[in-house]
C-alpha cells in the first residue's frame, strides 16, 4: 500500500498532539472504543514476535487506593532529589491522573515468554522490554485518534506494584497508564508549559 501526502499529514498531526495526559474527566469511556484499543496493540512490533506485553484493566477502588499510596511514597521520595529552583518546578508539577482517570492499566513485561521461541532475544534480552514499549505507543496512537487521552505513571516502586496485583514471577512491571476524556486539548507538552525542558533535537549522526 502507498500511502498519500495527506496521510503522512495525519500521522503527523496524530504524533503532534499525543500528549502525556494528567488532567482527565471522570465520564466513563465507551466499551466499544476499549475494545478497538484493544486490538490496535496486537499491531504492534515485538521481537520474534514474543508479544511478552501483559496488560492488566484495574477497576477495584482498593487496588487504586493502594496504587495511589504507592505513587505518593515514591513522589516523596523522588522530589527529595531536587533543589533550589528545581524543586520548587518539581512540586508544581502534576504527575499522574490517577485520582481522575476513568480507566487505569498497569501494563507488566513477561521476561520468559513461550512466544517466539526465543528468537532475536538470545543476545539482546532487553527487547522484550522495548517491545512492551512499542505496544505502549502503539495503543497511545491509537488512543489520540479516538479523542482520548493517555499518561503514563513512572514515579511508582514497580515491585509493590508487582506484589499488590499478585502477578507471576515473571511478569516484570512495566507501566501505569492512565486512560480517559482529556480535560483540555493542547499540542504543547505538559513540561514544556511548565518550563521543566523544551525538546532536545534528534540527530542522526555519521561514522
Amino acid at each position: 500500500m502507498k500511502f498519500r501526502s495527506d496521510q503522512r499529514a495525519t500521522l503527523l498531526d496524530v504524533l503532534t498532539w499525543r500528549r502525556d495526559i494528567r488532567h482527565f474527566r471522570t465520564d466513563p469511556v465507551d466499551e466499544a472504543a476499549l475494545a478497538r484499543l484493544q486490538a490496535v496493540m496486537d499491531l504492534a512490533p515485538s521481537v520474534g514476535n514474543a508479544r511478552p506485553w501483559r496488560v492488566l484493566r484495574v477497576d477495584a477502588p482498593e487496588l487504586r487506593a493502594a496504587v495511589r499510596a504507592n505513587f505518593t511514597a515514591a513522589n516523596a521520595r523522588a522530589a527529595a532529589q531536587y533543589s533550589g529552583t528545581q524543586a520548587q518546578k518539581y512540586h508544581k508539577l502534576k504527575l499522574a491522573g490517577l485520582d481522575r482517570a476513568p480507566v487505569q492499566l498497569a501494563v507488566f513485561t513477561e521476561t520468559g515468554p513461550v512466544e517466539g521461541h526465543g528468537l532475536g532475544r538470545q543476545t539482546m534480552p532487553e527487547t522484550l522490554r522495548q517491545s512492551t514499549a512499542m505496544a505502549i505507543h502503539t495503543l497511545w496512537l491509537a488512543a489520540r485518534v479516538e479523542n482520548l487521552g493517555l499518561g503514563m505513571v513512572s514515579i511508582l516502586e514497580p515491585e509493590g506494584v508487582a506484589r499488590l496485583l499478585e502477578v507471576p514471577k515473571t511478569w516484570e512491571f512495566t507501566a501505569w497508564l492512565c486512560l480517559g476524556h482529556p480535560e483540555f486539548d493542547d499540542d504543547t507538552p505538559l513540561l514544556h508549559r511548565a518550563g521543566w525542558q523544551e525538546n532536545t533535537p534528534t540527530r542522526w549522526q555519521q561514522r
